[in-house]
């Protein structure tokens, strides 16, 4: 069962509380796992299974997105504000510089969290923030029609469309390299949340300017990208090695952009390698 955590945040001088869901399980070394844009901890589920023996496994959903409450008014969405955010979730949770593994944005949020000593060492899946400015207006692009498409479409015609194959590709296969994989409870569940993404244009507006940029030293990192990330496409992952020289870069073979329903025992075994 789904977790809340309430802890206070400060915004234009102003103290305010800030309540986030999230998951927890397992034992041994805290990881923290953090979602995409428009997504939820649950993207996570298909890896957790195989983690959880090795590490004690939070799984949030960021604030704006899933069931956490949206950053109080006045607070942006961008890296100066959510980092420490997530410092902040970490010292409400009892947890000293876990390790972290993020996908996406929670790729681009958890070199962040490494460049500013939060962590102890970072896993980053088709991390965001190594584009060029055409790539990003196409990922924003893509991301942006997912997202009408999710407010359009009629609760009944999710449900009919998640029942098949077919159907359940035609409303995941931007992210998933292998959309028949996802349950059909998964793919309407995920859907609705990126709807229901109260942080989702206020992300987007702050990444418009995000490139990253800087290393991330002393601290062990993996850039991990799908051969068949059609959303963020894998030559950025090469841009990221030269960004940050000491990482790891690993090729997950048919994977997608969220890799961790295409092959869950890959993905987990490269965040616990990364994590060692």
């Amino acid at each position: 069962m789904t977790s809340k955590v309430s802890f206070d945040v400060v915004s234009a001088g102003v103290r305010q509380s800030l309540t986030v869901a999230y998951e927890r399980t397992g034992s041994g070394e805290p990881l923290l796992l953090l979602h995409g844009i428009g997504h939820h901890w649950q993207a996570w589920e298909p890896v957790i299974p195989l983690l959880a023996p090795e590490r004690d496994v939070i799984a949030i959903d960021l604030p704006g997105f899933g069931t956490s409450a949206a950053l109080p008014a006045g607070m942006a969405y961008d890296l100066s504000t959510v980092v420490p955010v997530l410092g902040g979730l970490c010292e409400a949770l009892g947890v000293e510089r876990p390790h972290v593994a993020g996908n996406s944005l929670g790729g681009l949020l958890a070199l962040a969290m490494g460049r500013e000593k939060l962590v102890r060492s970072v896993t980053a899946l088709s991390p965001a923030g190594f584009w060029t400015e055409a790539e990003r207006r196409y990922a924003f692009g893509t991301l942006l029609t997912m997202r009408r498409a999710a407010l359009a479409l009629p609760r009944p015609m999710i449900d009919g469309l998640a029942r098949s194959a077919p159907g359940r590709a035609a409303l995941t296969s931007t992210i998933y390299a292998r959309p028949g994989r996802r349950s059909p409870e998964a793919v309407v569940a995920e859907t609705l949340a990126l709807r229901g993404a109260t942080g989702f244009h206020r992300t987007l507006g702050a990444g418009r300017g995000v490139l990253f940029t800087d290393d991330v030293p002393g601290i062990p990192v993996t850039v991990a990208w799908g051969t068949r990330d059609r959303l963020l496409l894998r030559r950025q992952g090469v841009r990221a090695k030269h960004a940050i020289p000491g990482a790891r870069l690993v090729r997950l073979p048919g994977c997608g952009h969220v890799p961790m329903n295409d092959d869950p025992a890959l993905v987990a075994r490269v965040i616990l390698d990364g994590s060692r």
